[in-house]
């Protein structure tokens, strides 16, 4: 079967593209700190939404019939997927105080280190499924655990830094000053060189997003075992999730009953890489089950408020 993996050219262009694109938002468009408004946000992320469509457009001209089909239905798995994500980021953000002004120079390296994670993950998985068939359904089967364990779980547990194991070791094994310098990671004090909390911060948005990554890149193996496919859905996923973060965090609460919206889907993919050899479900239908479960969790928040809900 054709794979637009095996050329180089399409790695190349794309990685350079994605390079491109970091170091005129960070060079240019946020060359200092500052608080992002929702309209800057809604703006990047319309742009990022666009782009990705865009991609999906020229694999639709160049490249067989359902490519581009396959790159949007695993794009908008992994972009729902990172509504958890953005509800936990804000409360890490929360508890520590950290000035708004900062939030995006973390998420900004957060999501640097999470490409080259997540790029890590993929690499390993395309390997292991190359090589072994039965990963398939390990897979499978942690996707249904997840799911099951999502849906049972109900709401996200409120973030406690001081039982944290992560802030344990950082605290213990960084020098740090309880006070934040600005957007510095570092700052001096009494001629030391002290860690600020904001790295901090950036050292847990991290760890969440390998947590998440746990869960994301097994899901997305459930749509495509293209790496190439695999890995832009999900860089396109991660680099809108920062502009999707300042346009949803002050909001996110109010779609409580999302997570059982992603329960139900990580369930679905899971059930689809279980039954993948006896049981072929078309990409477009994997599209739709995933739009209307988001779109029916996101509705039922809105109609049904958490007061409501809790009552």
């Amino acid at each position: 079967m054709h794979t637009i993996a095996s050329n180089l050219w399409f790695w190349f262009g794309f990685l350079a593209f994605i390079l491109a694109m970091l170091a005129l938002d960070l060079g240019v468009f946020h060359r200092e700190a500052h608080e992002v408004r929702p309209r800057e946000a809604a703006l990047w992320t319309a742009l990022w939404v666009a782009l990705a469509l865009l991609f999906a457009l020229l694999l639709r001209i160049f490249e067989p019939p359902g490519t581009a089909l396959t790159f949007l239905t695993g794009y908008v798995l992994e972009e729902s997927l990172s509504a958890d994500n953005i509800f936990v980021i804000a409360l890490i953000f929360a508890y520590f105080g950290v000035p708004k002004r900062a939030h995006h120079r973390v998420l900004f390296y957060g999501i640097l280190g999470a490409l080259v994670l997540r790029g890590a993950f993929i690499a390993v998985g395309a390997l292991l499924l190359a090589r072994f068939d039965w990963v398939l359904y390990v897979f499978g089967a942690l996707l249904v655990f997840t799911g099951v364990r999502m849906g049972v779980q109900g709401e996200q547990e409120e973030f406690d830094g001081e039982r944290n194991l992560a802030v344990r070791l950082t605290r213990r094994f960084v020098p740090m000053t309880p006070h934040y310098d600005d957007a510095r990671f570092f700052t001096v004090e009494n001629a030391r060189r002290l860690a600020t909390p904001l790295l901090l911060v950036l050292v847990l948005v991290e760890i969440t997003d390998l947590a998440f990554a746990i869960d994301s890149i097994p899901a997305i193996f459930g749509v495509t075992r293209d790496p190439f496919l695999v890995f832009t859905s999900n860089v396109f996923a991660i680099l809108g999730l920062r502009s999707l973060f300042f346009l949803l965090a002050s909001v996110i609460d109010r779609f409580h009953l999302l997570r059982y919206g992603l329960s139900l889907i990580l369930t679905f993919i899971g059930v689809k890489m279980l039954a993948d050899h006896w049981v072929q479900v078309p990409i477009g239908l994997s599209l739709t089950v995933i739009l209307t479960v988001l779109a029916a969790s996101v509705a039922a928040s809105l109609i049904w408020p958490r007061r409501a809900a809790d009552g």
